[in-house]
């Protein structure tokens, strides 16, 4: 049976974006990671000492936010430390200056060196409306092609306003349609739900695309009354996680917090988020 020209063009269109999609759902087992930036006081104040205790807690990785302690000129250093304590790197934010022209060699090889792999940028304010975020993803597009040939990644890791509008015309909509399929975006659950939208649509929106994802019971948003405990607030994290696993192709799942309990130090929330998540993790395995 010979096929219409235009139905066989049709056809293997059809069937080359369900290998893609294929490829991206492609089941995945998240490891858990802290964002640094959630406890950056004990960070500033005993690097080493802290990230230890992290890794203590059951945290399998961390996620760099500009601090390295006495590291930063010695990147050989501090790889020989995190394999010392036996802690990966998730990923790291770093801001688009850091990338630019004249600092992106010294940049890429700082962190190439610590074997760092997704740098993620952590807030650009024009990606707060539509049109900005047009800019801004032309500029992700162009610095995930420079980083290609290291081995590394860009991404973006979004606030409330990139999620705000109609569903698929948000900012971050305008960003995942402007970037090819290997540039990351980072949701932050927290700062989604505060914009009123549900996480696990964008992660399934953007199949493959969640490589590092931001889990945040409570956003510092005025008359935000969420407990900042995960598995003590309203998200439903089992939906997510399995969202994450199955369509995002997510690798890290990083807890980060930005707004503490009442009589809990930074530490003792973070310690108490992961155990919250590592709780949702196994009841969601148990019902398998």
């Amino acid at each position: 049976m010979k096929l219409n020209k235009k139905l066989a063009i049709a056809l293997i269109s059809s069937s080359a974006i369900l290998a893609g999609y294929t490829q991206a759902a492609a089941p995945t087992q998240p490891k858990l990671s802290v964002q640094l930036w959630s406890v950056k006081d004990a960070v500033s104040a005993d690097f080493e000492g802290t990230l230890k205790q992290l890794k203590a807690y059951g945290f399998q990785g961390v996620e760099f936010a500009g601090n390295f302690g006495k590291y930063s000129d010695d990147p050989k250093g501090l790889k020989a430390f995190l394999k010392s304590t036996g802690l990966e790197i998730a990923a790291a934010h770093v801001p688009f200056d850091k990338l630019s022209a004249e600092n992106f060699d010294k940049t890429v090889a700082f962190y190439k060196a610590i074997g760092c792999t997704y740098l993620i940028i952590p807030m650009d304010k024009r990606a707060f409306t539509p049109e900005g975020a047009k800019e801004v993803a032309a500029d992700l597009e162009a610095l995930e092609k420079k980083l290609a040939p290291h081995g590394m990644h860009t991404g973006y890791h979004n606030h409330k306003p990139e999620m705000l509008g109609e569903a698929g015309k948000t900012p971050w909509d305008v960003i995942g349609a402007g970037t090819s399929q290997s540039v990351v975006l980072q949701q932050d659950v927290g700062w989604t739900e505060v914009a009123g939208k549900n996480p696990v649509d964008f992660v399934k929106a953007y199949p493959g695309r969640t490589i590092v994802t931001h889990y945040k019971a409570s956003a510092p948003e005025e008359g935000n009354k969420e407990d900042p405990i995960i598995g003590k607030d309203t998200t439903d994290w089992k939906a997510l996680i399995a969202a994450n696993r199955t369509v995002g192709g997510t690798l890290w799942l990083t807890v980060e917090q930005e707004v503490y309990p009442a009589g809990l130090t930074p530490m003792q929330s973070v310690e108490a988020s992961l155990k919250g998540l590592q709780k949702e993790i196994a009841e969601l395995d148990k019902k398998k």
